[in-house]
């Protein structure tokens, strides 16, 4: 097992101070090792996420290579040739477990913005006191766009967040976690290939969630209340002004919309699965507010936003792999993480073979079909 860093190495060096896991504490669980703390319904700072992964490698006794940077995976005639750091390895199979969150996704216009504009990523940012005063336009309203929208607003900084297509989700839901539902009602488990639109489902944006010790709700009506801005997507920049696109209420209502068809779900569960009696009362949630007015562009230069935080996602990094297998929006062409070429396998990207192969508590079950499949490859090849 090669890894760049030190175990855990995203999570020691690439997250901000006061993130917290969006899965419940007791969906912390990998073979051999679960959460068994005080606070099951709670949530994991980066630093216990770091520590219990930390705690894996030593139960697994995984072979760990730490410092190992790949620089180099080709296919050979009988297997691959991985080239690292730390020297040259020759394998019939490997499997990649990179993740799909190795470099933020910028547009390309970030480089139009004026330069007394700061601009950063969610792996440059740790906490306000570092950004320059004045106003934030943070721009993506998905799990980390809420989230640092959030976090600024409170450190007393006018903050205007962009909007696109989002996921709404409320934290909880007739008096369980939200992801106590999407588990128990069988919607994580849903495998790829039952999927109507998997290419789509592959690229949803992270649900606008937070995990804080009241489990509170982190929406865009929450972060209305608070005084954050809402504006459109940002669509271009023209003479050193942001343009937003138009249509707020579509966004909106849209969201909206599939969060009720999702609770939709979960009440048809409750009731057919004997769990109606058990289950909180109902209740819905307000749909999302409309400003009434928002603004369609926003000049940079005048002073009123001193830092923009790209809060627009993450893309894998395969600049690496010297096998052709990448198609031309940068993504790996895999078979529920059997790769496109003979003795290459993946792990960890969205829907990989379920809804839930990118959280912590999914990756056990991919990982065995995954390693079932590659174990049957090396035994034809032996």
């Amino acid at each position: 097992m090669l890894e760049r860093g030190e175990v855990a190495n995203s999570w020691r060096r690439e997250r901000w101070d006061s993130l917290r896991l969006l899965t419940p504490n007791w969906q912390c669980r990998l073979p051999g090792l679960r959460y068994e703390g005080p606070d099951p319904d709670g949530y994991m700072t980066s630093g216990e996420v770091t520590d219990f992964i930390g705690r894996f490698a030593t139960v697994s006794r995984a072979p760990v290579r730490t410092g190992a940077n790949v620089t180099q995976v080709r296919r050979t005639d009988d297997g691959y040739h991985v080239t690292t750091s730390r020297g040259e390895i020759h394998s019939r199979a490997v499997v990649i477990a990179s993740g799909a969150c190795n470099q933020p996704s910028v547009p390309q216009f970030k480089a139009a913005v004026p330069a007394s504009v700061g601009q950063l990523t969610p792996f440059d940012y740790r906490d306000p006191a570092r950004l320059p005063d004045g106003g934030v336009l943070v721009v993506g309203a998905s799990a980390t766009g809420v989230q640092l929208a959030a976090e600024l607003r409170r450190s007393g900084r006018p903050v205007t967040l962009s909007v696109g297509e989002h996921v709404r989700l409320p934290r909880t839901y007739r008096g369980r976690d939200v992801l106590w539902w999407m588990d128990a009602s069988g919607v994580w488990d849903q495998r790829y290939d039952e999927v109507e639109d998997l290419t789509r489902a592959r690229r949803l944006p992270s649900p606008q969630l937070v995990g804080t010790p009241d489990r509170t709700t982190l929406d865009l009506n929450a972060l209305a209340s608070m005084g954050v801005e809402l504006v459109g997507r940002w669509a271009a920049i023209r003479d050193g002004r942001a343009l937003f696109s138009g249509g707020l209420r579509n966004v909106f209502s849209l969201a909206d919309l599939k969060m009720e068809r999702l609770l939709d779900t979960f009440d048809e569960w409750a009731r057919t699965d004997g769990y109606e009696a058990e289950a909180g009362p109902h209740g819905r949630f307000a749909p999302t507010r409309v400003p009434e007015s928002t603004r369609l562009q926003l000049d940079l230069r005048s002073g009123e936003i001193r830092a923009i935080v790209w809060a627009t996602g993450f893309r894998p990094d395969y600049g690496w792999l010297d096998v052709p297998v990448v198609d031309a929006k940068g993504q790996l062409r895999h078979e529920g993480g059997v790769v496109d070429s003979p003795g290459l396998y993946a792990l960890g990207l969205p829907v990989l073979r379920r809804r839930k192969s990118t959280f912590i508590c999914g990756i056990e079950d991919d990982a065995r079909e995954v390693i079932d499949h590659l174990a049957r490859y090396l035994a034809v090849r032996r």
